[in-house]
C-alpha cells in the first residue's frame, strides 16, 4: 500500500469518526432510540470518535505518516470492533433491528479500515535512529 492510499484511508476514517461524533453527541436521544441503545453508550461512542478523528487527521497530514501512530490507529480500530461485538453481547435483546444491523455493519467497516491501516503502516519505512 502506498503512502497516498494510507493517507486517503486515514482521511476517510477520520470523516466517519467525525460523523459518529456529530450524530452521537448532538443527536444522542434520536440515535439511542433508533438503535435501542442506552444514551450513555451512544454518548461515549460519540466522544471516542472525536480524538480518533483528530489523530487520524494528524497522521494523514504528516509528510511521511508515523509508522507507530498508524499502527496505533489500526489497533484502536480493532479495539472498536471488539467493543462493538461486546455491545451486541450486552444489549442485543433491547436493540432494534436497525440497531443490530448498524452495529454489525459499522464493525465490519471499521475492521476493513484497520486492515488497510495496518497494511499501510507495514509499508512505511522504519524510523531512522539518530
Amino acid at each position: 500500500m502506498s503512502i497516498f492510499n494510507l493517507k486517503n484511508t486515514l482521511l476517510i476514517d477520520a470523516v466517519t469518526c467525525t460523523g459518529l461524533f456529530v450524530f452521537c453527541v448532538f443527536a444522542t436521544a434520536t440515535v439511542a432510540a433508533l438503535l435501542g441503545l442506552p444514551f450513555e453508550v451512544v454518548t461515549v461512542a460519540g466522544w471516542i470518535g472525536l480524538p480518533s478523528a483528530l489523530l487520524m487527521l494528524f497522521v494523514a497530514n504528516q509528510k511521511v505518516p508515523s509508522k507507530g501512530l498508524a499502527n496505533l490507529i489500526a489497533v484502536g480500530n480493532l479495539g472498536w470492533v471488539i467493543a462493538s461485538f461486546a455491545v451486541l453481547g450486552v444489549f442485543a435483546a433491547q436493540m432494534t433491528a436497525l440497531g443490530l444491523a448498524v452495529v454489525v455493519v459499522q464493525a465490519i467497516g471499521v475492521l476493513v479500515f484497520a486492515i488497510y491501516e495496518a497494511k499501510g503502516a507495514a509499508a512505511l519505512p522504519r524510523p531512522v535512529a539518530a
